[in-house]
C-alpha cells in the first residue's frame, strides 16, 4: 500500500507532505476499486472519523468518486487518517459490524514503514504540533485552563521533556559498548559498578521509576569502559519500562556484546505509580535481579555478586 511513498528511516517523526497524501490516496483507491466502491453509477459513501478522518476523507474524495456522509449508518466504509493502536477502529467496527475501516496510514500493518514512527499529517502543522495539541487536551481533561499564563508554554516543555525521557528508543546498545582487549590480559575477577542512578517511566501509567542499578561482569578476554555500564543502563531506562524487563535487558545486552563469563544486575527502584496513586504507599522499593553465565550457575560467583550489590 505504501510503495509509492519515499523510503524513510525506521525511527524519528515522519512529516508527510501533500504529495505523500496523494500517493497514499491512490494506493488506498486500489482497495476501494477491488470492493466496487469507485463505480461512477453507484459511488461509495464514506463516513469520516472525527477529527483526523475528515481531511483524510476529503483528500480521498478529491481523487475518486466518493460521497461523504454525516451518518455512519449510511456509510459503506469508515475513513480515518491513521490506525495507531487499533482502539478507534475496534470501537467503530463493534458499533457498526461489517463496515470496513480504512486509513491512509495503518500502523498495525507489520509491513508499514510508519509502524514505529510518530506520523505528522499536513493538516497538523509541524512535527511538534500534533503532540503539543494532545498535551493541551490533557490539561483541559484534568480541569485546567490551558490558556492561562503559567501553562502557555507547558505543552512545548512537556513534549521536549518526553523526547529526552524516552531518548533510549533512538539509541543502540551496541554503539555504547565499545570493548577493549588491551588491559584485560589475565583478568578474570568480577568488575562491579555500584548504585548507578536510574530514571525511567512505567509503561502502565507513564509514572516515574527511579532508583539505582548495580552491574557486574566477569571478563572473558575483553573489558568495557566503566562509564559505558552507566550509559548502557540509561539506554534502556530512557524507554517506557517495567522493572523486570529493564533489569533483563541490561544483562542480556552485556552478554550479547561483551560476551563475558558472567553478568549480574541488581536494580533497586521506587515506582510513583504505586506511591502517588492507587495504594499510595510511600517508601517501598522493588528489587529485581538478572544473573547470567557463571554468576548464575556458580554459587560462589553468585554469592559474591549479591554480597557486593547489597553491601
Amino acid at each position: 500500500m505504501l510503495s509509492n511513498v519515499s523510503e524513510m528511516k525506521t525511527m524519528g517523526p515522519a512529516v508527510l507532505t501533500t504529495v505523500d497524501i496523494e500517493h497514499l490516496c491512490l494506493a488506498l483507491g486500489d482497495t476501494l476499486a477491488q470492493q466496487g466502491w469507485l463505480d461512477n453509477k453507484n459511488p461509495g459513501k464514506c463516513y469520516p472519523i472525527p477529527r483526523g478522518g475528515v481531511p483524510a476523507a476529503y483528500a480521498l474524495a478529491s481523487e475518486f468518486n466518493i460521497e461523504i456522509t454525516n451518518d455512519p449508518a449510511e456509510a459503506d466504509f469508515f475513513m480515518d487518517d491513521i490506525i495507531d493502536t487499533g482502539a478507534t477502529m475496534e470501537k467503530w467496527c463493534d458499533e457498526y459490524p461489517g463496515k470496513p475501516f480504512l486509513a491512509l496510514v495503518d500502523k498495525t500493518d507489520p509491513k508499514s514503514v510508519y509502524r514505529q514512527r510518530w506520523v505528522v499529517f499536513p493538516w497538523e502543522g509541524d512535527s511538534d504540533a500534533g503532540i503539543t495539541g494532545h498535551i493541551t487536551r490533557i490539561l483541559q481533561y484534568v480541569g485546567e485552563d490551558a490558556g492561562r499564563e503559567g501553562l502557555l508554554e507547558t505543552p512545548k516543555r512537556v513534549a521536549k521533556a518526553w523526547k529526552f525521557w524516552c531518548k533510549g528508543y533512538q539509541e543502540n546498545p551496541a554503539d555504547v559498548l565499545k570493548v577493549f582487549e588491551d588491559g584485560s590480559e589475565g583478568y578474570d575477577e568480577m568488575v562491579v559498578v555500584k548504585e548507578i542512578p536510574i530514571y525511567s517511566h512505567c509503561e502502565h501509567h507513564l509514572a516515574p521509576i527511579f532508583g539505582t542499578v548495580t552491574i557486574a561482569y566477569i571478563p572473558n578476554g575483553k573489558i568495557v569502559g566503566l562509564s559505558k555500564l552507566s550509559r548502557l543502563a540509561d539506554v534502556f531506562a530512557r524507554r517506557l519500562q517495567v522493572q523486570e524487563r529493564l533489569t533483563a535487558q541490561i544483562a542480556d545486552a552485556l552478554m550479547e556484546h561483551l560476551k563475558p563469563k558472567g553478568v549480574g544486575v541488581l536494580l533497586n527502584a521506587r515506582h510513583l505509580c504505586m506511591e502517588s496513586r492507587g495504594v499510595c504507599q510511600q517508601g517501598h522499593s522493588t528489587i529485581t535481579t538478572a544473573l547470567r553465565g557463571v554468576i548464575l550457575t556458580e554459587p560462589c560467583a553468585r554469592q559474591e555478586f549479591l554480597d557486593i550489590a547489597r553491601s
